[in-house]
């Protein structure tokens, strides 16, 4: 009976010795997700305050679109033109389209004709 109790006593510590060691895990764990999303929150404010900023400078009506789309489009409403392609829905646009993209005035607004965004065009897009 002794032997039985004193291997019973000794799995109890060395089960508590794993506990143990898997609950430093979960604390270790723990302490770096709530680090992390201090870290996301505080980027979080400062980019709703540059944002806020940035529209505070956009037309009204340009915003209004911009947020429309933004929404129906799964939280991008506006897209870069890169390489005769739109970067919100990765389609190349054709020859007539590139045409009147290049024609549109530079304070123009002009939407892809596929997923209706705002085109964004950039010195890149060579437009």
């Amino acid at each position: 009976m002794m032997e039985r109790r004193e291997s019973a006593q000794e799995r109890v510590a060395e089960l508590g010795e794993r506990v143990a060691a898997v609950q430093a895990k979960v604390d270790d764990a723990t302490g770096r997700r709530d680090t992390a999303q201090a870290a996301l929150d505080e980027e979080a404010a400062t980019v709703a305050k540059e944002r806020e900023v940035v529209a505070g400078s956009v037309p009204a009506d340009l915003l209004k679109l911009y947020e429309k789309l933004r929404e129906q489009q799964g939280g991008i409403g506006a897209a870069r033109l890169y390489q005769r392609k739109c970067e919100g829905c990765h389609i190349e646009l054709n020859i007539t389209e590139l045409n009147e993209v290049r024609a549109a005035a530079k304070d123009a607004v002009v939407r892809c004709e596929n997923c209706r965004r705002i085109l964004v065009r950039t010195a890149e897009s060579g437009l």
